[in-house]
């Protein structure tokens, strides 16, 4: 069985987000998701729309995604990539060459974004309707 593993906050779950899991899933048979955890997105200064625990609930109901796991601490990648015995770790493109440190554990693969639509690009649009 070829492992993937990937890593996010998945906050205003979007189109971008669903291809991004689709298309990692079809890189292996069975996917597991780093969720950011409200603990870890407030030492990021980011703030999620939704509880880690609603994210995560959101994230288990999606078909590509097989297991999700708490992401709690920007170090944690090369023991998750161990622990899970991952085959390959997926991001998208935007943090292309941020994890070739962990090529000497698993393949790394940076996916394309899907373009015109991010969570930042939703925020600021419901910002510019109100």
């Amino acid at each position: 069985m070829k492992k993937v593993i990937t890593y996010g906050t998945y906050d205003l779950l979007h189109v971008g987000h669903i291809n991004l899991l689709r298309r990692a899933r079809e890189l292996g048979d069975y996917l597991i998701v780093a969720l950011s955890t409200d603990e870890f997105n407030a030492i990021k200064n980011k703030k999620a729309y939704y509880s880690y625990e609603d994210r995560k609930t959101i994230l288990e109901a999606i078909r590509y995604v097989d297991k999700v796991i708490p992401e709690r601490t920007w170090d944690q990648k090369i023991q998750d990539v161990i622990e899970n015995d991952i085959d390959i770790f997926v991001m998208g493109d935007d943090w292309k060459g941020k994890f070739d440190f962990l090529k000497d554990y698993c393949e790394v693969v940076y996916l394309p974004r899907t373009e015109g639509i991010s969570t930042t690009k939703i925020k600021d649009d419901l910002q510019k309707r109100l």
